[in-house]
């Protein structure tokens, strides 16, 4: 099994492995952002859903739904942006198996790189589907509210 293991290969893998290495940690920064983003959502959620009946604020409640979609969108980016970043660890270590154990990487790697890039690229089309939520429809602020 170790016989075939050279330090040219481990090399060669080390190089192959730059590109994914890179995705991998944008994909953490992105989700990093998506999961700050959701709580910030989540927060102006439960704020609103706190504010009792008839308060000065309650106008706000108007704005549940789009918050409720919101997060529901961002939580979904999430979950895609994981799976791609699973993907991509999972690549690295078949990589460097594929090398230990003489097997040659390269197409399943390229398939696998590709998957995580559509997942990644699922991750951004919902978040911008998000985005394009919150900064369309206005928000509910004091302004909004009916003057008596």
């Amino acid at each position: 099994m170790f016989e075939t293991l050279s330090p040219d290969r481990l090399s060669q893998a080390i190089t192959h492995a730059i590109a994914p290495a890179f995705v991998l940690g944008a994909v953490a920064g992105f989700t990093s952002i998506l999961s700050t983003r959701l709580e910030t959502i989540m927060a102006r959620l439960r704020a609103i859903n706190a504010l009792p009946e008839g308060h000065a604020k309650s106008h706000l409640k108007a704005d549940i739904p789009r918050l409720k979609r919101r997060a529901k969108l961002t939580n979904q980016a999430i979950l895609f942006a994981v799976i791609s970043g699973v993907v991509v660890a999972a690549l690295l270590l078949v990589a460097f198996v594929s090398v230990y154990a003489g097997i040659e990487h390269v197409y399943g790697a390229g398939i696998m790189f590709m998957i995580a890039l559509l997942y990644l690229v699922a991750a951004l089309i919902t978040f911008a589907i998000e985005v394009r939520i919150a900064l369309t429809e206005y928000d509910h602020h004091d302004a909004t509210k009916p003057k008596p």
